[in-house]
């Protein structure tokens, strides 16, 4: 006789939020029926428990940033974290919420937006704009970032000034483009983040480069920003 094949079960605990009308759901289902990974059980969920389950989702390679939330305690991709015997799952944290796992994002990449992440050139925008090899190396570990905001919403700066504060992808990205040698607008760009608020409200806590699925340091990032503006402009 074969011998039974041991199935374990899962538990999924899931924050839901649906007009401001808020709780906890509990879901337990058998590990074999969906993939690996937290985002696959999500997919099983919606599809076969309850319809009703919001959240993002989109590459499931660790590309996009789309399925970023809270897992176990820790901001993260879902698509790149296994399941466990037990998860708990919210939203982004300090967030506005739109429904269950999906945060209002509106204000980060309007932020985003605001430091001009574009080449500034006076080139036509059919010629060459060379780099040195090492040139192009000072943007490694910047140009990789997928904004998730997982290193952002795990900045206590970032919860309690996100009106005025960047935030670390943002900086990190600002620092992107003042770094990049093809730019012509490098000055400008420092002069904006140069502010009180939306750059040195960072304290070095370095949530940011625990958490970020990328493996990327956006506290470091930050930290070469502020010495390269006292340097340049100070």
């Amino acid at each position: 006789m074969n011998a039974v094949k041991n199935i374990t079960s899962t538990t999924f605990r899931i924050y839901r939020n649906n007009n401001g009308k808020t709780k906890m759901d509990t879901f337990i289902f058998k590990r074999d029926v969906c993939g690996p990974m937290v985002l696959d059980g999500l997919i099983h969920i919606k599809n076969n428990i309850d319809r009703t389950l919001g959240f993002r989702r989109s590459c499931r390679e660790g590309i996009c940033g789309s399925c970023a939330m809270n897992i176990n305690g820790k901001n993260t991709l879902a698509c790149l974290t296994p399941i466990e015997n037990k998860t708990s799952i919210y939203p982004l944290p300090h967030m506005p919420i739109l429904k269950d796992l999906i945060p209002d994002m509106n204000n980060f990449y309007k932020q985003y937006k605001d430091i001009k992440p574009w080449l500034v050139s006076s080139k036509k925008s059919d010629s060459e704009h060379l780099q040195t090899v090492s040139e192009r190396k000072k943007l490694d570990g910047m140009y990789e970032c997928i904004l998730c905001a997982c290193c952002s919403t795990s900045c206590p700066s970032y919860w309690w000034n996100s009106d005025e504060y960047l935030g670390p992808a943002v900086l990190m990205q600002a620092y992107r483009w003042i770094e990049d040698s093809r730019d012509e607008n490098t000055i400008e760009r420092m002069k904006y983040v140069d502010d009180a608020m939306k750059l040195y409200r960072c304290k070095t806590i370095m949530n940011c480069s625990d958490t970020c699925p990328k493996g990327l340091n956006p506290g470091q990032a930050i930290g070469k920003l502020k010495k390269k503006i006292h340097d340049v402009l100070h």
